[in-house]
């Protein structure tokens, strides 16, 4: 029986510059739709109360000025540019994106969009949609 030989190196650390780490994000692009993207999408949850519609979505790091919140019928977008420190650094790891990101849910059900809440805290944006009241209709006879 042969035996395996496994060799391996300790990770080296790369130094790179700002223009090189802006062109790594792009390389780290995303799939939306079948093409090709340089947007990203944070994680998003999306979950109902007996009251609510609420959406959370996980992006650290950025300031409530950074979002834009938009609401088209029952479709909801997320759009915002978390920006990344400039400085020249050595990574071992790069798991954390920078760069335009979007997401977009669409809401299972009407809301009563001019009672929407927002809050901002520790890195989640929490969006609460009431949701609409069936209208009832009366029957004579």
């Amino acid at each position: 029986m042969d035996e395996l030989e496994l060799q391996s190196e300790p990770l080296q650390p790369r130094w790179y510059s700002t223009e090189e780490i802006e062109s790594l994000s792009e390389g780290a692009n995303r799939w939306r739709n079948g093409v090709r993207s340089p947007i990203w999408r944070p994680a998003t949850d999306l979950y109902e109360t007996t009251d609510s519609i609420i959406i959370r979505v996980e992006i650290a790091g950025m300031r409530e000025e950074d979002f834009s919140v938009s609401l088209t019928g029952n479709q909801l977008s997320i759009r915002g540019n978390r920006t990344d420190i400039h400085e020249r650094r050595a990574y071992h790891q790069m798991e954390i994106f920078f760069g335009e990101f979007l997401t977009e849910v669409e809401l299972p059900g009407p809301v009563v969009s001019d009672e929407v809440s927002a809050e901002y805290v520790a890195g989640f944006l929490r969006l609460v949609f009431p949701k609409e009241k069936p209208t009832k209709i009366d029957i004579t006879e």
